[in-house]
């Protein structure tokens, strides 16, 4: 009638457990979220997530630290996006500052110029008023800070 969902034991969720955190960096709402959709209960929740923090396969400075290196060097997002995305996911204000840390800031303003020049060669407005916008737009969007977006849209569209 029902499909059958797979139950676990503690020790059985822990393994299966191990094994999610142990491929990529996870945050303690992944961990949660995953044991909910495994049917555990509170209880056997805080267990084994205390077990996964003590044996350190669950860390949270860790998972901000590379979160925010992996956003920043893949996904050119700005800092802005950065905490809002790890604010959604709960993480401490502590260890989102340490993770902005990861960024270096000339890397970061490199970075910034080299995505306008891009988004501007691709902006085919003609109106220099709405060419600012667009631009500004997008570097908003990507969450990079205000000041630097408008100083940038000043040098590169005039």
């Amino acid at each position: 009638m029902f499909p059958s969902t797979p139950t676990y034991t503690i020790n059985e969720a822990i393994k299966k457990l191990e094994g999610y955190c142990a491929y990529q960096e996870r945050c303690h709402q992944d961990v949660i979220r995953k044991l909910k959709e495994m049917r555990m209960i509170p209880d056997a929740i805080d267990q084994i997530v205390a077990h996964l923090i003590q044996e350190n396969y669950l860390n949270e400075e860790r998972f901000a630290q590379s979160f925010a290196r992996g956003k920043f060097t893949i996904k050119q997002w700005g800092k802005n996006r950065i905490v809002t995305e790890l604010k959604q996911r709960n993480i401490t204000s502590y260890n989102i500052k340490t993770a902005l840390k990861e960024i270096n800031e000339n890397d970061y303003l490199e970075s910034l110029h080299s995505l306008a020049i891009k988004r501007v060669g691709q902006i085919k407005e003609t109106n220099i008023q709405k060419r600012r916008k667009k631009l500004a737009d997008y570097l908003l969007y990507r969450g990079w800070e205000s000041h630097l977006v408008y100083e940038k849209i000043q040098e590169l569209i005039s």
